[in-house]
């Protein structure tokens, strides 16, 4: 547990992004902190957090590591930091992205944080398995933040795709998403319980539910 003596040090001390990043690396290595929700490896999970706290994208110049930070914008790093650590929050949940297949995705407790080895297939076009040509209708099932969908509908640009789920909560984080990508014409959101919500034949079909029951994901680590 971060301590409020620690916090508080560490919001006086503390000065620029690389020392937040320092502090942050040492500080889940010693508290053990999971890692696996989009990053294995500590400096890439606090510069993230850095990045949200800052406003800035990935490919932000490296130089910036050691400009001089605001005492507010310290103070948020270092309260990210903290719920990472002492609630065991997800970093992505804390920032509200996360990304899959190249692309970012609003995320919440409403789904789970994206994170799949079917990316991979996807950005293959599921080559050799199928020709990408004569994809012309994809259902992804228990679709959560809708990341596989929208990432299909960029892989097969000619497809109409359907992201099914019965969680009414994580089809509002997958329509904000469609619309966030403008593949409002390209990509459905359905509700119902696995393959009843499907409308006729499908190309592809592709799924990563949720495999863990209620209690185990009380118990999951962050």
């Amino acid at each position: 547990m971060i301590s409020d003596a620690e916090f508080t040090q560490a919001i006086v001390t503390l000065q620029t992004p690389r020392d937040c990043l320092r502090w942050a690396e040492s500080t889940m290595r010693r508290h053990a902190a999971f890692l696996g929700h989009g990053t294995d490896d500590y400096w890439d999970e606090g510069l993230g957090l850095m990045l949200h706290v800052l406003s800035l994208p990935w490919d932000s110049d490296p130089r910036l590591l050691d400009a001089r930070l605001l005492p507010m914008e310290v103070e948020q790093f270092v309260g990210l930091l903290r719920r990472r650590v002492n609630e065991r929050v997800p970093a992505a949940y804390l920032t509200g992205k996360a990304w899959f297949c190249g692309f970012e995705f609003s995320v919440d407790a409403r789904v789970l944080v994206p994170r799949s080895p079917i990316a991979e297939l996807i950005e293959q076009r599921f080559e050799p398995w199928l020709e990408p040509e004569r994809v012309s209708r994809v259902l992804d099932l228990c679709t959560g933040s809708g990341c596989i969908a929208i990432a299909c509908a960029a892989a097969f640009p000619a497809a109409l795709v359907d992201a099914t789920d019965i969680s009414a909560e994580a089809l509002q984080v997958c329509q904000l998403n469609i619309e966030q990508h403008g593949v409002e014409q390209q990509v459905r959101a359905l509700r119902g319980d696995g393959l009843a919500a499907a409308e006729g034949r499908y190309d592809l079909i592709v799924s990563n539910p949720p495999y863990v029951d209620a209690a185990d994901m009380a118990s999951l680590p962050a």
